[in-house]
Order: structure tokens, then sequence, then C-alpha cells
């Protein structure tokens, strides 16, 4: 490897005064978005009938990771990925998983902790803003690898370029 991936990602660190009332609403924003999300993923709804007895349980789930990454593939490269490649490549990418999940958790604290801040003092702290840009890095490699296929290297385990 040469130090770049081909799967790349980076933002500019907003280096200026950010709007604390926007900011403050900004959590509000997540609602249309928890909506289209458990209609892309799925939800599991249960209805009818009292306790276990007559109830009805509908799992409604999404099945574009089986499906879309293939179809693209065919549709833009004109060509089919070898055929167990995908599997091997999923398979493959299971410690990135586990080690993505752990990063995720942190992300989350972290992305709380930085809204915290920046409705105080109005700033974006640097070290939780680099954290929060390398964890989105690691999982586009990750997701760029196994899914979209987009690359055959092996994902770097780094936050870093």
């Amino acid at each position: 490897m040469n130090g770049t991936y081909p799967v790349a990602f980076s933002v500019d660190y907003p280096d200026r005064e950010l709007n604390r009332l926007t900011s403050a609403l900004r959590i509000f924003t997540v609602i249309p978005i928890a909506v289209v999300f458990a209609a892309i993923e799925g939800f599991t709804a249960r209805y009818g009938g009292n306790g276990a007895t007559g109830a009805t349980t509908v799992a409604i789930g999404g099945t574009g990771l089986l499906f879309l990454p293939p179809l693209l593939m065919i549709l833009f490269r004109e060509k089919y990925p070898r055929r167990w490649l995908p599997l091997v490549k999923w398979l493959l990418a299971i410690p990135h998983y586990v080690v993505l999940f752990v990063l995720y958790i942190g992300a989350f604290f972290a992305v709380i902790g930085a809204w915290i801040a920046i409705l105080f003092t109005g700033r974006y702290p640097r070290g939780i803003f680099d954290y929060v840009e390398g964890v989105i890095r690691w999982h586009n490699r990750v997701i760029g690898y196994a899914f979209t296929l987009v690359t055959d290297e092996y994902p770097p385990f780094r936050l870093r370029l």
C-alpha cells in the first residue's frame, strides 16, 4: 500500500463560530431521518390478540445489501463480480465490523459531547472532529471493500488517511 487507500473521505474542519441556536434545534432533524432509516432497514411490528395468543408479527427488512452491490457493478462496470468474491469479502471484513462497532459507540458519545460543546462555546472541538471524521473514513473504507465492491485492496486498521 502506498499510503493512500482507493476509498477516500475528508471533511474541512469548521474553523469558525458555529450558530448555537441552530445547533441546539438540530437534534429534532433526527425524526425524519429515523423514519426513512426504519423504512429502509426494516422493523418488526406486533399487533392483534391479547398476550402471546392470536398476535401477528410482521417483519420487514431491506435486502439491498445482497442485491444492490452486484447490480450496480453489472450496470456501471459492465462485469459481474467473481461469484464468491462478495461473500469472501464480507467474511474477511469481520475484524473491521468488530472494531467499528466499538468505534461507533465512541463516536456516538463524542458527537453528543461535541453538541454540548457547541452549545456552550460555539466551537466544534478539534479532537472530537478528527475522531468522528476518522470513524466515518474507516466505515467508508470497509463499505467500499466489502459491500459496494469498489476495490479489492483490504482496508487498513486506522482512522487517519
